[in-house]
């Protein structure tokens, strides 16, 4: 065997050791990085479980208190005391409300970190354990609270729908919340009474102002700009513009106010006329001809009795065969009178709105079952309801200094009812007397 064979043999298991070793180096290396990451790995494990909060959901229920909701979740009665401690001052949880959600955050090892009350579409109050920023340990049972605003997407809409049996279901159909319904009823409620007045095959068509909370999938209604509700053929428009005193008010087209001095029903809910207001009526239970000088509305017992009009209470208690009664004195010489009442809510000398609730349906004094018997007085004198709220008075049309303003934001109002693209299109201001609030974030 040659010099030479034997110098390349060596070289070739010197560079076979070599690269051997430099195997086992990398091979060594590659252990202690799987161990190292391996480990970190087991360490964010163990953060996560300790620091991702997971929630459960649930209503609160009817009559529960606060505590008894967090009970309820699983929280211990110790922790739920320093829980409701921390909302002193923030918020008061006798408003909590049924149904309203209620959120329990906790770890997956189960430590209790946060909690969360829906207060409403835009507000939620926010409790969470108190973390020392230092250690990373947490104090036992210390919370802090506080209500948070929710991030929203506002976007001007037109809602339109025709009317099959109510406005309360056609609005419902339209995709939108019966809170509409109410508040067109309130808008055109001077001229339209709505359970009696509302035929099938009505139309209605309305811009509002809508704010649309993500997260939580529901909404929140501001101002409807612009308004029309076409009854047995008959068109009735309202655009919001300001009164005199610069508070917002709705208007006809033509600049005359849709408010008058008197609603057209002293009930918030339909209520056949049972019997009507004559000289020489039948009484059931006195049993001789006497005159009645009201309208009686026959309604379940408690339902909500409203004041027609501006004005203030002169009687509040109970008045012989008139049972429970309520007498308003009202502007330009017009009294009302509300009778048979099982409760009255206001006090004598209380100031009352158009729609202020200031009693319920009953049937005390001379009554033979639940009903309201009402009565309006002009100047003295006794007058037919029925045929008085044909002709209300109307309020004062928009003012002449202001009407320049009124067209142009007519003219933009209707002209956004009338687009029908409005409903995918956010806006950044909407037309109007008042300046358009900014989406929150």
């Amino acid at each position: 065997m040659s010099r030479r064979f034997v110098i390349f043999i060596a070289a070739i298991v010197a560079l076979g050791a070599g690269t051997l070793t430099d195997v086992f180096r990398l091979l060594h290396a590659a252990e202690r990085q799987f161990a190292r990451e391996a480990l970190l790995a087991r360490q964010e494990a163990d953060r996560l479980r300790e620091t991702v909060v997971h929630y459960t959901e649930s209503p609160i229920v009817a009559g529960a208190t606060f505590s008894q909701a967090l009970k309820k979740g699983g929280v211990e009665p110790r922790v739920a005391a320093s829980i409701v401690g921390s909302t002193y001052g923030v918020f008061d949880l006798r408003h909590v409300r049924a149904g309203s959600l209620l959120e329990i955050g906790s770890t997956a090892q189960g430590k209790l970190r946060a909690v969360r009350y829906c207060i409403d579409p835009g507000h939620v109050l926010s409790i969470r354990l108190i973390e020392d920023l230092h250690s990373g340990d947490t104090e036992a049972d210390s919370f802090n609270a506080r209500v948070e605003s929710v991030s929203s997407r506002d976007s001007t809409i037109v809602v339109q729908g025709t009317v099959q049996d109510s406005l309360f279901n056609a609005v419902e159909d339209s995709g939108e919340s019966p809170e509409l319904a109410m508040r067109l009823a309130e808008i055109f409620g001077w001229d339209l009474d709505f359970y009696t007045d509302t035929r099938q095959g009505d139309t209605f068509r309305l811009t509002v102002e809508k704010k649309t909370y993500p997260h939580s999938g529901t909404a929140a209604y501001g101002r409807i700009l612009a308004a029309e509700y076409i009854n047995d053929g008959r068109p009735y428009r309202a655009v919001l513009f300001h009164d005199a005193s610069g508070s917002p008010a709705y208007y006809s087209a033509d600049g005359k106010s849709l408010q008058k001095a008197f609603l057209r029903s002293p009930l918030k809910s339909a209520a056949p006329v049972t019997s009507h207001y004559s000289r020489s009526r039948f009484h059931p239970i006195l049993k001789v001809y006497r005159s009645h000088l009201g309208t009686d509305f026959g309604a379940p017992m408690g339902t909500p009795v409203q004041s027609i009009g501006t004005g203030r209470v002169i009687f509040a208690g109970r008045k012989g065969s008139d049972g429970n009664m309520v007498h308003l004195r009202h502007t330009n010489g017009y009294e009302t009178m509300y009778m048979h009442l099982s409760r009255i809510l206001v006090h004598v000398g209380q100031h009352v709105e158009p729609g202020d609730r200031i009693g319920l349906v009953g049937m005390t004094g001379l009554a033979t079952g639940p009903h309201l018997d009402f009565r309006i007085i002009d100047h003295g004198v006794f007058h037919n309801f029925e045929t008085l709220r044909l002709h209300l008075p109307p309020a004062k049309p928009v003012p002449k200094q202001d009407l320049a303003e009124f067209v142009v934001t007519r003219d933009r109002a209707l002209s956004l009812l009338d687009d029908t693209t409005l409903d995918l299109r956010a806006t950044n201001s909407a037309p109007g007397a008042f300046p358009h609030e900014s989406a929150s974030r």
